[in-house]
């Protein structure tokens, strides 16, 4: 959607601002620029809607400490990693503890095997394997699926994100037709023959892409967080399980993100009943670790599975696992966020802190005028340019106002909080307190003032 004169005079009038007022986040991306593509080590630190990034000093609790001696208020947390706030004292007390005793060693730590008791009674399913990243372990419970069901294809929810698996980096066209995400970088094969896609929460689709019977597993988040959120109607959740039962399908839950529902994820709270489950970002508290949970009557079918006949044995070329994964410091920081973090009290303030912010941010959106919705799942929250939450992500994705949402960021970002720059989600973590609430809603407060010309 274009900007209109007067969105564009905003943006122009907060573009100038944030430059006068972050002299030392220019310099540094200028330096920075001749030595890295897109001027950043990672290109996501460019998605940012902002004339240059932020050059961040110091991260603690919920405040970020940029180039310029700023202090935000940060409800991106990490675009989910650090969740349960910067730097939490347990798992900085694990990593200090790890860190003269060695980082990798391509063995098991002595404390894996209460990690995965740990990990067991939490998440309530038996087996598990550690990874570096969700994405490493969505690879890999995709896998298992196609090995012990013998089966090719993928089904995935139309506007889904599941980290950078390729199977998953798809839409789905006006006819139905499985189509490759715009923008991906060397993509080579075409989806379409391993992957289906069908909108979220629509029973009857999900019925007729499981019925030919060549679905390995069903890849899903308990509701869709990254193309805004989109939370599961009643009732879809169970028609999803009965449904992969009655066709033999696996349910493979990624709960990377609905993590924010509660200790346990939605897996818990919600009493669902996946075959596998995936977790990273926020597990391990921050420290780069993702996790896979099975089942242990799948684990036991994976222990023992054999290749087709003709087909190559040998672990090591099994088309998963990473030489870092499982080392000890992982479990050190893994270990001290299933004792500290993910827990009932740790929930509770993030919870209360999550539900000032949503109360606070539908009364200003009243008072405004605005027909915009707050969607939320436990401590996660979104603002969305639709009076209701959406139901699908088409619906949430023609919402999208990239001018105004870029608008938006940029204004908060000035004055003095974030979140993430995706789309509007905020996270409340641990260490969220009134002042930073309040002082979140005085910066949405006086945005959309800003924004009294503007209508949508």
């Amino acid at each position: 959607m274009a900007a209109s004169a007067p969105l564009s005079a905003l943006h122009a009038a907060e573009t100038e601002r944030y430059r006068a007022s972050n002299p030392a986040s220019a310099a540094l991306a200028e330096r920075a620029a001749p030595h890295f593509l897109h001027g950043v080590p990672m290109h996501w630190m460019r998605d940012w809607p902002l004339p240059f990034p932020l050059a961040i000093r110091a991260a603690e609790g919920c405040t970020l400490h940029d180039a310029d001696d700023h202090q935000l208020a940060d409800f991106c947390l990490g675009d989910t990693g650090a969740m349960f706030g910067h730097s939490p004292p347990a798992i900085t007390d694990a990593l200090i503890a790890q860190a003269g005793h060695g980082l990798t060693t391509m063995l098991p730590d002595m404390r894996s095997a209460a990690v995965g008791a740990a990990l067991a009674a939490r998440f309530g399913l038996e087996a598990w394997q550690l990874t570096a990243t969700a994405s490493d372990a969505n690879r890999h419970a995709i896998r298992w699926a196609r090995a012990l069901t013998r089966r090719p294809v993928l089904l995935v929810f139309d506007g889904c994100y599941h980290g950078s698996v390729e199977d998953t980096l798809v839409r789905m066209g006006a006819d139905g037709r499985t189509l490759p995400r715009a923008g991906l970088v060397g993509q080579v094969a075409h989806p379409a023959p391993h992957t289906r896609v069908v909108p979220f929460n629509d029973v009857d689709a999900l019925e007729r892409a499981l019925a030919p019977g060549d679905v390995a597993a069903v890849l899903t988040e308990p509701a869709l967080t990254n193309i805004g959120m989109v939370p599961p109607q009643p009732g879809f959740h169970e028609a999803l399980r009965a449904l992969t039962r009655r066709h033999g399908s696996l349910l493979i839950l990624d709960e990377t993100h609905t993590l924010s529902s509660g200790p346990g994820g939605a897996t818990q709270a919600w009493g669902l009943e996946p075959d596998l489950l995936t977790l990273g970002k926020a597990v391990a508290g921050g420290f780069p670790c993702g996790v896979l949970g099975m089942r242990a009557p799948l684990a036991r079918r994976a222990e023992a599975w054999q290749p087709p006949p003709g087909g190559a044995g040998g672990h090591g070329h099994s088309g998963m696992g990473t030489t870092l994964s499982g080392n000890p410091v992982a479990i050190a920081c893994l270990e001290a966020a299933l004792a500290e973090l993910h827990t009932e009290a740790t929930y509770a303030r993030m919870f209360a802190a999550a539900g000032a912010l949503h109360a606070g941010i539908e009364a200003l959106l009243a008072r405004h005028r605005r027909p915009w919705c707050v969607t939320r799942i436990g401590a996660r929250l979104e603002i969305q340019f639709r009076p209701t939450p959406p139901r699908t992500g088409a619906e949430a994705e023609q919402a999208f106002d990239d001018a105004l949402q870029a608008c938006i960021h940029l204004a908060l970002v000035n004055r003095g909080v974030v979140v993430t720059p995706f789309h509007h989600m905020l996270l409340a973590s641990p260490a969220t307190g009134e002042a930073d609430v309040a002082r979140f809603l005085a910066a949405l407060d006086a945005v959309l003032g800003l924004l009294e010309p503007v209508r949508r």
